[in-house]
């Protein structure tokens, strides 16, 4: 009976990261959002920019994304650069996909919704979204 609760509260956990098919009235949202002017970097420093990036990556790194996530491929929810491919690093994108990350839900990778993140700020939401657009 001791471990049957920890393997539960697993199969809960990986259910509820994401996957699934894709759902089509998000596809014509994201295009108007992607149609937009990408971020203007070119008065930003390169080490400010890899700030930003390890900034993002160490707070992926604090979390639990790697629970659902890679880099390089799809897990339960979608491998990162993937969903570099999908959204252009606008601010209208990287608003966005930070109130996903903080909102949980479904429907942008298929049926099986992502957790909710809460607990974390607006701010840490947007770093952890800059670095993973940062991985085409």
């Amino acid at each position: 009976m001791r471990f049957l609760a920890p393997v539960v509260l697993s199969v809960v956990l990986l259910a509820s990261c994401g996957g699934g098919s894709e759902n089509k009235t998000e596809k014509k949202e994201e295009s108007a959002a992607t149609s937009e002017t990408p971020v203007d970097n070119s008065m930003v420093s390169p080490g400010a920019a890899e700030a930003a990036a390890s900034k993002g990556a160490a707070l992926i790194e604090q979390k639990d994304c790697k629970t659902c996530h890679k880099i390089d491929t799809k897990l339960v929810g979608p491998g990162y650069k993937e969903v570099a491919q999908k959204y252009e690093a606008t601010e209208a994108n990287i608003d966005k996909l930070a109130d996903k990350v903080i909102a949980g839900g479904s429907g942008n990778w298929g049926e099986v919704a992502m957790t909710p993140h809460a607990d974390l700020s607006k701010d840490d939401a947007k770093e952890m979204v800059k670095y993973i657009l940062s991985l085409k």
